[in-house]
């Protein structure tokens, strides 16, 4: 009894730092808002106008099925690509902890006939790229909004890392002949260890040849640039949609603090942190508070809404069940994947 009550409460301890954080920005939003001012906003927002907004998003999440399917050297037709990415989008959207990023690993490595460390593997490029560029378009914006070149410094670190971080998976695929043959050599009286180590560890560099290919590099590459380039005039689009009209780089400074901002622990679908974050970027450079938070609801939902209908439409031709997918999640690790 009490051995079950500590895992229990082990796993609220997990996922309650996330949810104490959206539930302080949804406060926030509460107490410092001007609802009137929002619901006008909402209202003076036309619906014709969102149409561009809708198809920009939508291109923007094409261009990122097509980010993934290079990452995954092809190995897995676009189709299924995309109904997996939504998918995974949907399922971060109900349960904690991002696990639809896992789910994109499970259902996409079943379908596929692909091992779920290769797949593992691309979605952290995937990532590393969003973070690079969600840095960069800070480090191109923030001298603008505040006139100080050495403001940067949060930006540039992260940028940083995350080049470091390439730079080390790019050297793990460069010399993949040469770890194996020393994990190899480690293994030679460990059976064990080469079945459970050693075939995940050649499946997970697999999955990272794509930064040894030139031509596929700057395809992965130049396909998330456009994806985050349509990113970028969706939310443009739904600033000057009502009365209020703004540069096109301020929407590169949102996009980039709302993307980082993003990142913290929060409960499922980044409630109130989403929010938060756009509201706090549009403010700073001086755009109506009511318009902003207004232009984050309509954002977030068109978001949740496409990846919801398309998700939820995979999830229910597949035969898959929340349940189901919860319980496989949980025991991803215990996976064979020697494949």
């Amino acid at each position: 009894m009490s051995s079950a009550l500590g895992t229990r409460l082990g796993g609220i301890g997990r996922w309650l730092p996330g949810l104490l954080i959206s539930i302080i920005a949804i406060g926030l939003l509460l107490q410092l808002a001007d609802w009137q001012e929002v619901i006008q906003a909402l209202r003076g927002i036309e619906i014709a106008g969102l149409l561009p907004a809708i198809i920009f998003y939508v291109l923007g999440n094409a261009f990122r099925a097509l980010t993934w399917m290079t990452l995954l050297q092809n190995k897995a037709p676009y189709r299924r690509v995309f109904v997996v990415l939504n998918e995974g989008y949907l399922l971060n959207n109900i349960l904690p902890f991002r696990l639809g990023e896992l789910a994109r690993v499970v259902l996409l490595s079943q379908s596929a006939r692909l091992s779920p460390f290769f797949v593992l593997s691309t979605i952290i490029i995937e990532r590393a790229y969003d973070v690079a560029l969600a840095a960069g378009l800070l480090l191109a914006t923030l001298p603008l909004v505040i006139g100080m070149k050495n403001a940067s410094m949060v930006a540039i670190t992260a940028l940083g890392l995350v080049l470091v971080g390439l730079v080390t998976l790019f050297l793990l695929a460069r010399n993949r002949e040469v770890l194996k043959a020393k994990l190899g050599k480690a293994s030679d009286t460990h059976d064990s260890f080469r079945q459970r180590f050693i075939n995940r560890m050649d499946s997970f560099i697999d999955g990272l040849g794509v930064l040894i290919r030139p031509g596929q590099f700057f395809l992965s590459l130049s396909f998330i640039i456009i994806s985050w380039s349509f990113g970028v005039l969706e939310i443009h689009f739904l600033l000057n949609n009502g009365e209020a009209h703004s540069p096109l780089w301020w929407t590169g400074f949102v996009l980039g603090v709302v993307s980082l901002g993003i990142a913290i622990p929060s409960a499922p679908a980044q409630l109130g942190v989403y929010e938060v974050a756009m509201v706090g970027a549009l403010t700073l450079l001086g755009y109506p508070a009511g318009q902003a938070l207004a232009v984050a609801l309509v954002a977030h939902l068109i978001h949740i809404g496409f990846t919801g209908v398309v998700g939820t439409l995979g999830l229910i031709r597949e035969g898959e069940t929340l349940t189901g997918l919860y319980a496989r999640l949980k025991n991803l690790t215990r996976m064979d994947v020697a494949r």
